[in-house]
């Protein structure tokens, strides 16, 4: 049997039979860790709040290209209140209306996001991170799957509670992503970081363990023809989008104790 030798960035080769699954669909359970400071709330009691938030996603893919969105869920809204007129809360998952598309013929990846009631289209080029394999191996809905870790620079955002009034900020985040990725179906797909592993993603740990997905479902069906890059949004490029996020964020903190707190989980 013919075999197809897939170089990786550390120089390890990996070895992948041709004839295997180049499409189908993908169910992820996604458990974001929440954290939040509530710092001068006095001591007005509040309702134990959940230390996880657990969602689904799907990704689609096929032909070279993948799509990824929240799967719909009717659980009721989580939200908790301080009593005696305290701030009332409500939890945004990060991404909750964003939907990914990725071309990896192109190198091109076009997200929309949802943010302040307002859609935009944030179009990049797919980055490459210098992943390892570390040998581990375990085996994920049947599928053998190898390790590979990377190390994630970047920022994330921080939102706290002083004094009754939401700050957010965004705080140097150094941490390790640890995916397991199956070469038995040899498509950069999966729930984040799509392009730059030789197959599909199954199982990933963000920042430590605050974002982890799971695979709970794969199947060969895959609605193709949903696959393809949205369009329903203002186009910007992805620091224009963080320059007018930040301006709307600091609008939005002013105007947060009158309406109440919005607790942001899992970013």
């Amino acid at each position: 049997m013919k075999k197809m030798i897939l170089t990786f960035s550390t120089g390890l080769l990996i070895l992948a039979a041709h004839g295997q699954q180049t499409q189908g669909r993908v169910v992820y359970e996604r458990t974001l860790k929440i954290h939040i400071d509530m710092e001068g709330m006095g001591e007005a009691p509040m309702r134990p709040m959940p230390s996880t938030h657990k969602d689904k996603w799907e990704v689609l893919f096929g032909n070279n290209q993948s799509l990824r969105r929240a799967v719909e869920d009717d659980t009721p809204e989580e939200m908790t209140e301080v009593p005696d007129g305290g701030p009332r809360m409500h939890m945004i998952t990060p991404g909750e209306n964003e939907i990914t598309y990725h071309n990896f013929t192109t190198g091109q990846t076009v997200e929309q996001l949802e943010f302040a009631a307002r859609n935009y289209i944030i179009t990049d080029s797919i980055p490459h991170r210098n992943w390892k394999l570390t040998g581990e191996t375990t085996t994920i809905l049947n599928y053998p799957c190898q390790q590979a870790i990377a190390q994630l620079i970047g920022k994330r955002r921080m939102t706290s509670v002083e004094n009754g009034e939401m700050k957010s900020q965004e705080v140097a985040d150094t941490s390790r992503i640890i995916a397991w990725f199956t070469p038995a179906i040899p498509v950069p797909a999966g729930p984040e970081y799509q392009g730059e592993l030789p197959g599909l993603i199954l199982g990933l740990e963000v920042g430590d363990g605050r974002v982890i997905y799971q695979a709970v479902e794969v199947t060969e069906q895959a609605d193709l023809a949903a696959v393809k890059a949205p369009s329903k949004g203002k186009k910007l490029s992805a620091r224009e989008f963080e320059a007018e996020r930040e301006k709307m964020l600091e609008a939005m903190q002013k105007d947060a104790k009158r309406r109440g707190a919005v607790l942001r989980i899992g970013g």
